[in-house]
């Protein structure tokens, strides 16, 4: 079903004299990567379905930083941060909501030392909220009742900041078949791109990481890899591509799958 996405700006919310209840922090894979962008629409259908008043920065949002600090470049990292730091503070930014946890990870436990301090949450922490305060419904999941789906840990959400069970709790509640992979919450496999990996080649070996990872969620005979994370569903895409089993095995960020629930 298509619907026009209402996507207010901080600016427009500032020129009415109005704070929303949230920043929508998009991030760089959301903002120009093709397939995350999918995540981004998914997520703003969830929000404009729960009638959350939100924002975002626009044009004015730049990197966090992240792959810079985790390249070793520290002083590139404090640029880009302080600069976000200014334009959050000017619009007295206090509740931030992102779909990336690099970004999750970099705003709520790195910026503080900057002069950066905000209520950082993930996006699967924000919709279950959505959902126990009532807010959003989850109305029709028949397209998902029964499929047999894993999740994937992301490091900056799970063993970075023990954010476990959010996204499980929202997976069960579409009434599918959740099944953990053998490593799974703090014992978890990065997929890979983590610590500025996504943008190099990977260092000689038998086996790329993420293929070894997606091996870990085929033993599980899913019909859905899900997870929370832009990188990580580009690594485990490009590993059941490489596995061949594009046909049989979908990925998909959580936001996709309740909005697909939703009909939205």
């Amino acid at each position: 079903m298509s619907q026009s996405l209402k996507v207010p700006t901080m600016a427009e919310y500032m020129a009415e004299g109005k704070q929303p209840e949230i920043l929508f922090w998009v991030g760089s894979a959301g903002s120009y990567d093709d397939r995350a962008k999918k995540i981004t629409r998914a997520f703003v259908k969830l929000l404009n379905k729960a009638n959350v008043d939100f924002a975002v920065l626009g044009t004015e949002e730049s990197c966090t930083g992240d792959v810079a600090k985790r390249a070793g470049n520290e002083f590139l990292f404090q640029m880009q941060a302080v600069t976000n730091i200014e334009i959050l503070n000017a619009y007295d930014v206090k509740n931030i909501v992102t779909a990336c946890p690099h970004s999750y990870n970099t705003l709520k436990n790195e910026y503080p030392e900057l002069g950066g301090n905000y209520n950082v949450k993930h996006h699967t922490e924000y919709i279950e909220e959505l959902i126990s305060s009532g807010r959003l419904k989850i109305e029709n999941n028949s397209n998902l009742k029964g499929k047999r789906i894993t999740f994937h840990d992301p490091c900056y959400l799970g063993r970075a900041n023990e954010v476990y069970e959010a996204p499980r709790s929202l997976l069960k509640s579409l009434g599918v078949d959740l099944v953990e992979m053998k490593r799974n919450r703090r014992t978890a496999l990065c997929c890979g791109a983590g610590g500025a990996q996504m943008f190099k080649e990977p260092e000689k070996g038998d086996q790329d990481i993420n293929v070894l990872r997606t091996e870990d969620a085929l033993k599980t005979n899913p019909n859905v890899i899900a997870t929370g994370c832009p990188y990580c569903n580009t690594m485990m895409t490009d590993g059941v591509k490489a596995k061949e089993r594009e046909a049989e095995v979908e990925v998909f960020d959580i936001a996709e799958l309740i909005a697909q629930a939703e009909n939205l």
